[in-house]
């Protein structure tokens, strides 16, 4: 199998990103001295970033993109966009777990810092390949190199973090307005994630109706999904006329991290978030099937 080099600016980019990522969780492992938990997601972020762009890297220098089972005009772009989105959640995770607080310059304290600053550079490494990947106006591409194939990923991965904030602590269960806040979640995430797999999978056509149509009717139900839980979910966590504390509570200043009602916060923020890039989707999908069909 021979090795086929062709420089590029997105093949550098990629390296640029692999040794980000690789000395950020090389330098945490070896003595930032971290506990179990939240220190074992920040590596999870930067080895699993290093792990999926070495394999691109290396399938693209072996050029056997036609023997892999996906489609290489979708996954690359994909991973690049997780990875990005993983290595910023890193990049504000740990400083603010592993590094507030910390007056001092130990080794640890140090370690900690230089993993922070590798993350950061990784996470723009990672938008730079995002940048370079995606589809030009009238270039021809894969779905997820579009606007609305990349909104798909930031979508799924808003979803993610509003799971972990909203099971840890429980959060849903207060009453059947909370309870349907995460059935919006669940059914929106499932959707999303299903149609990354068929795009990068190659499966769309298989589907026994348009799948152009299907992304636009989708979008709009779920914006008004969304929008129904960016209302109910603040009225029900932070009114006290239903049961929620519209005030944060004073013992959260002493706590590391989030405190609960910081992460019911986050949770009425992420809705937001969510509903503004499914409304996003909803433009660029429109367009698509009323413009190009």
């Amino acid at each position: 199998m021979a090795i086929v080099f062709r420089s590029s600016p997105l093949l550098w980019t990629r390296v640029a990103a692999m040794v980000f990522a690789c000395v950020a969780f090389s330098v945490a492992l070896y003595g930032a001295a971290l506990p179990h938990g939240t220190g074992d997601w920040c590596i999870f972020c930067w080895s699993f970033s290093f792990a999926g762009t070495l394999l691109v890297v290396l399938v693209e220098l072996c050029d056997v993109q036609g023997r892999v089972p996906v489609s290489w005009k979708n996954f690359p772009i994909t991973f690049a966009c997780y990875a990005s989105l993983l290595c910023l959640s890193a990049s504000i995770i740990f400083p603010l777990y592993f590094l507030k607080g910390y007056s001092d310059r130990s080794e640890k304290v140090n370690c900690r810092i230089v993993s922070t600053v590798f993350s950061c550079l990784a996470t723009l490494a990672y938008l730079s390949e995002v940048s370079l990947s995606k589809a030009r106006p009238g270039e021809v591409s894969g779905y997820m190199a579009t606007a609305p194939g990349l909104l798909k990923v930031c979508e799924t991965f808003v979803a993610c973090i509003i799971f972990v904030f909203i099971s840890d602590p429980i959060s849903y269960n207060q009453n059947a307005a909370t309870k349907w806040c995460l059935a919006v979640y669940c059914i929106c995430f499932i959707l999303s994630a299903g149609i990354i797999v068929l795009c990068v999978a190659e499966w769309t056509g298989c589907l026994p109706f348009p799948f152009a149509r299907f992304l636009s009717t989708y979008a709009l139900l779920a914006v008004a999904m969304y929008l129904s839980a960016t209302i109910v979910w603040p009225i029900y966590k932070f009114d006290e006329k239903h049961g929620g504390i519209s005030h944060r509570p004073n013992n959260c200043g002493s706590m590391l991290g989030l405190c609960p009602w910081d992460k019911l916060l986050a949770i009425a923020v992420l809705s937001a978030l969510n509903f503004i890039l499914y409304l996003a989707d909803l433009i660029y999908s429109a367009r698509l099937v009323f413009v190009t069909v």
